[in-house]
């Protein structure tokens, strides 16, 4: 062998190593599958989206636990008839980025009666039910072209912004296979991270800081971390 193959075949295992370190980084520790179902004067309107959560596995184990994902929309029919399930929660005057990192795994440990091991979330299977201060914020959108129009809607009173005959049915959790991560494109190959936020409220894409607008509008406090609420890569 020569030496320019030997440095070739080298630089080439070191490549190796080095993809499949980013891949052990950078794979979700789960995927959960957030639904959210609402009673319509028509019937029941659901909406659902693929979320994953990744540990922190770097070296110096100096970050945090993250996720990649988008709140949930649903369409409820007719014009500016939407539910939008945020990626925040409400913790007294503030908004709370990162507990939506753990509403798969505390749903479970709540339905089963017994604490979940993060290590464990993987492993379960069935849909359980997200209830109480596991409920993520939920916003509706006059029109989801303006984000001025975002109006807070209240779990359990949800007729005084959507109309007589709306109420929020339930929201659930569900775990889903990582699959093969990170060409988990569909099928076989798993189910990916739901994107498409951008097409349903188009001004999340506009310069500025449209997110805060949104936040404002519903009420909610607003900061650097506005845009989290509605997606994170």
């Amino acid at each position: 062998m020569s030496f320019i193959s030997k440095w070739a075949g080298l630089i080439g295992l070191l490549a190796l190593l080095v993809i499949g370190d980013q891949i052990r980084i950078n794979r979700p520790g789960h995927k959960f599958r957030l639904t959210v179902e609402v009673t319509t004067p028509d019937g029941i309107k659901t909406g659902s989206g693929i979320l994953a959560v990744v540990p922190d596995r770097n070296y110096n184990r100096g970050g945090r636990t993250t996720m990649r994902g988008e709140a949930v929309f649903v369409d409820l029919g007719g014009k500016g008839r939407n539910l939008v399930a945020l990626l925040a929660h409400r913790q007294g005057a503030k908004l709370d980025f990162d507990d939506i990192n753990y509403v798969a795994l505390r749903a479970y440990g709540a339905a089963r009666g017994n604490r979940v091991s993060f290590n464990d979330i993987h492993r379960q299977t069935g849909v359980v039910p997200v209830q109480g201060d596991l409920v993520p914020v939920l916003v509706s959108f006059g029109d989801p072209n303006d984000p001025k129009s975002a109006r807070l809607v209240a779990g359990d009173h949800a007729e005084a912004v959507l109309g007589e005959g709306y109420a929020i049915r339930g929201l659930t959790a569900e775990v889903v296979p990582n699959g093969f991560w990170p060409i988990d494109f569909g099928g076989a190959l798993g189910e990916p991270v739901t994107r498409g936020i951008n097409a349903k409220l188009p001004w999340l894409a506009a310069p500025g800081d449209p997110a805060a607008t949104a936040l404002e509008g519903a009420g909610l406090p607003a900061g650097g971390e506005a845009r989290e609420a509605f997606a994170r890569k």
